[in-house]
This record gives structure tokens, sequence and C-alpha cells, in this order.
């Protein structure tokens, strides 16, 4: 039994907390402003972490302060940073991220995305210079609630992922997210790593103490690995030389393994080498502690209405959606769902009963307050 399994035994659902967004969201803000990040920073941060704990995306809110932590200490991250326009033309723009936390500079993105799809019909902007920015799904959605569609790619720090046919890890997770509304319906949302499952998600495996599903990592002979820590082993704590890592979407090349490669060099050319910004293999080869990740990642806006009337637009696609909504199941329980649906019933969920946190990040979270000396508000 390993260490997280061990404390998963003693640990059962019941010792969880379950603060209410709200708290979360002040949390997340204290610790910010604590280390030093400008107010704008902190609260476009906690802004966007909140909703992402709040849509059951549980990798990619507050869980991630302990890793930003790490990277505010070694100096990698300009708590101070003011993101920028360096090119401009119209329909497309370029910011800097002025090495800060990817989340203020990405929602900076969308924002101009957006008000160039209003006037242009299409908006395009890129960021580089960036760090993590949380969950890809959230920018989309920025442009779904304003009757727009939106698309969002982005380039990864971590380098986990193994291309079809190789042996050893050399992309990310390389997520995709895209949105488009409806009106009787909730937008359809879909946020996809390009892998097997976001890393992050196997981090959150290990925190509760449960086995991964089989297919997700692999080691370096190729086999499934099922314990969490043994996966986090792989992807996180040993040289990454020695083999193993998330599949590619499909997760063998029997499964087409390759459609899952491809669609991960997309994300990267578009929000990557598009922006200027940097891939990973490359960068770490001369990267010191404090240098920063240098992020890029790549906003698309469309508004529905220069092709033809926006709520003809968004009937159709309530007609679809209904229609796959209806579609007969083997299991009368589990009907079909739609991307974004789960999430939209999480939040509705986790607005009521909070948001449920284990104890082994519940503890973490408390160090991390005790060192920054700041209250501590989840339990």
């Amino acid at each position: 039994m390993t260490a997280s399994q061990s404390q998963a035994a003693t640990s059962p659902q019941s010792t969880w907390i379950s603060p209410s967004a709200a708290t979360v969201r002040e949390q997340i803000y204290r610790l910010l402003r604590a280390w030093g990040m400008s107010e704008m920073q902190a609260t476009k941060s906690a802004d966007v972490m909140v909703d992402t704990d709040l849509s059951g995306v549980d990798s990619h809110g507050v869980s991630m302060l302990m890793d930003y932590n790490k990277s505010r200490l070694s100096g990698r991250l300009n708590l101070h940073a003011e993101p920028r326009v360096v090119r401009d033309h119209g329909v497309t723009a370029l910011l800097d991220a002025d090495a800060g936390l990817g989340h203020a500079a990405a929602v900076m993105g969308m924002e101009m995305a957006i008000e160039r799809a209003r006037v242009h019909g299409i908006g395009l902007v890129c960021v580089r210079n960036s760090h993590h920015f949380g969950a890809a799904g959230y920018y989309v959605r920025m442009a779904a609630s304003q009757g727009l569609i939106g698309l969002c790619t982005s380039s990864t720090r971590s380098i986990n992922t193994v291309p079809t046919r190789g042996t050893v890890p050399v992309l990310g997770t390389n997520p995709i997210a895209f949105a488009a509304p409806a009106s009787r319906n909730p937008p359809f949302v879909l946020d996809m790593a390009t892998s097997s499952v976001a890393a992050n998600k196997v981090k959150v495996y290990e925190l509760r103490g449960d086995p991964i599903p089989a297919g997700w990592v692999t080691d370096e002979n190729a086999q499934a690995v099922t314990d969490s820590t043994q996966a986090m082993d792989i992807l996180v704590r040993r040289p990454k030389e020695l083999g193993g890592g998330l599949a590619p979407l499909g997760g063998t090349p029997e499964m087409s393994s390759h459609k899952g490669y491809g669609l991960a060099m997309m994300v990267h050319i578009l929000a990557g080498t598009l922006s200027g910004s940097s891939f990973s293999p490359i960068r770490t080869r001369t990267q010191r502690p404090e240098d920063p990740d240098n992020l890029g990642h790549f906003f698309l806006v469309i508004d529905p209405a220069v092709f033809r009337d926006p709520e003809d637009f968004r009937e159709d696609l309530d007609q679809v959606i209904d229609i796959l909504c209806a579609t007969p199941t083997a299991d009368p329980a589990q009907k079909v769902l739609v991307h974004g649906e789960p999430e939209e019933q999480c939040r509705a969920t986790r607005r009521v009963n909070g948001i449920p946190l284990p104890p082994a990040l519940a503890d973490h979270v408390k160090k991390l307050c005790e060192q920054a000396q700041v209250p501590y508000l989840l339990g």
C-alpha cells in the first residue's frame, strides 16, 4: 500500500471539507497577495481558479497553489507582471504576458479577441512569455457567454506525453478548448487534453489516494500503470530519459494514438510556434531555475452574425443538442451528454454544497498559509 493509499484508508470522504466558492476564492486571493502578486494578477487568477474548481476540474484550481509557490520561490514567476500588446493588426494581436501567471494575460487575450470579433467578425490573439493559465475551458466560455464562438489552445511547460512509436516523453498535454452558444441549452463547451488525460488529474488521484484507470500512464516497458503514486513518479519525480509517461489521445497505435499526437502538434504550432513561445524539450536544455516558462496561448473568436442571423445559429445548435441528448442509451440511467453539461451540473451543485477538498490538499494549503502568514480560511 502506498502512502497516499494509506492516507485514504484513514481519511474517508467524511473527513473532506467543502468550503464555499467565495471562501476558496478569498483564500486563493489572500495567498497570492501575500506572495507579493499585484492586485490585478491576484484578482484575475483567483477568479479563474475558483471557477475551475466549481466546474469540477479539480486538477487546475486551488490544487495548483503548491506548483505556483514553487515557481515564485525559484524566481521564475514575475509577481508584478503587466501584460502588454506588442503587435496589433486590427483583427489580430500579440500580447507579452511579462512572465506572469497566465490567468490575467489569458483573460486579457480573450477579451481582446472578443472585441475584435465584434468589430471585424473574427478576432485572433496570441500570448507569449506566459505561465500556466488554468483550464482552457474558462476562456472559451467567456466568448460563448456573449453569443460568440471561441477556440483556445495552449503550449505546456511539462514534458510528459510520449509520441506515437516513441518511448520517451517529448510533448505536454497540449489542451484544446472550444465553445459555441445555444439558446435553450447551455453552451457546447469542449475542454480536452490531447494526451490520454491531463497530468494534473493524475495528481488529484494521488491526493485522494485512488488508483488511476489503466491506459492513462505507461511505464518504461510500455506497461499500464494504475498506482497513482507510481504514475506521478514517472510523470514528475524521476528523470524523463528513463522513459514512460502519458499516452497521446487514443492510447495505442491500434486505437489511433497518432490522431492525438497530431492534435498535440497542431496545438503547439498555434499556441507556441505562432506566438514565438518555447518548445519545452528545447527550452529545458539551457533553462535555469529562475528562467520563465515562456508558454504561449492562442485565442480565436468568431461572431456567427457575420455568417447568418445569430438567433438562427443558436436555435440550430439547440436542435442538434436536443437530438444528441435524446439518443437511445444502453443504460437508461446514463443518458447521452454533450460537452459542457457535466461541468454545468457540477457548478450548480458546488455553488450550493461547496467545493469538496480532500484532507491532503487542505493540509497543503494550510501549510502555505502558515508560511505566508495569512489566515487559513478553508476549515
